[in-house]
């Protein structure tokens, strides 16, 4: 870190002090009988004359976005309930059903696509396979890669909640996606330089 430079003129009618690149402190405004706290919390600070501002984070877009991913979760997280099955079973499911045909659903991709550590998917999938949902299938080319299929069992209950989850889509879908749009509408705007 950078020692603070002294700023003030020769003829000292203000001393500053320079406590970041951008941020100069005038502590001629510091009343002198104070103590040092109080002296500390009303510096006045000023930004040097073309330094970057920072726009203040609006925590009510980036809440109301949240809670709208989380709600639409939540009425995912039921329904896996109401079939019978943990939410990360369903999603498991989900992906290794979707991952089919397009790459090869190893327990590393699945670990992967729902981002837990190898051993969490490997217990996930191991529990999906004592219930007959999928089967744990050893690759041809390299024995120690394990490739995961659906089962009959399995394709029923991820298409029935599938079916269900249009209707959910057609419903949260729309705020979800508004909320999205103004968070990355104000991104756009905090990308563009201040004049």
């Amino acid at each position: 870190m950078r020692e603070p430079r002294d700023r003030s003129p020769v003829g000292g009618r203000s001393f500053f002090l320079e406590l970041a690149p951008d941020v100069l402190v005038d502590y001629s405004k510091i009343g002198h009988g104070k103590n040092i706290v109080t002296r500390y919390n009303g510096l006045v600070s000023r930004r040097r004359p073309g330094a970057s501002r920072v726009r203040p984070v609006d925590y009510w877009m980036l809440a109301e976005l949240r809670y709208h991913i989380r709600r639409f979760l939540r009425t995912r997280e039921i329904a896996a309930r109401a079939a019978g099955i943990e939410p990360q079973h369903y999603l498991l499911l989900l992906q290794a059903k979707g991952l089919e045909g397009r790459q090869p659903v190893t327990l590393g991709t699945l670990a992967e696509r729902l981002q837990l550590r190898h051993h969490s998917t490997v217990e996930l999938v191991d529990r999906l396979a004592r219930r007959g949902l999928v089967d744990r299938i050893a690759d041809q080319c390299d024995r120690r890669t394990v490739r995961v299929e659906l089962t009959a069992a399995g394709e029923a209950i991820l298409k029935r909640l599938a079916l269900q989850s249009r209707s959910e889509r057609r419903a949260e879908g729309p705020a979800l996606v508004a909320a999205l749009r103004r968070l990355m509408r104000s991104a756009r705007r905090d990308a563009r330089p201040r004049r």
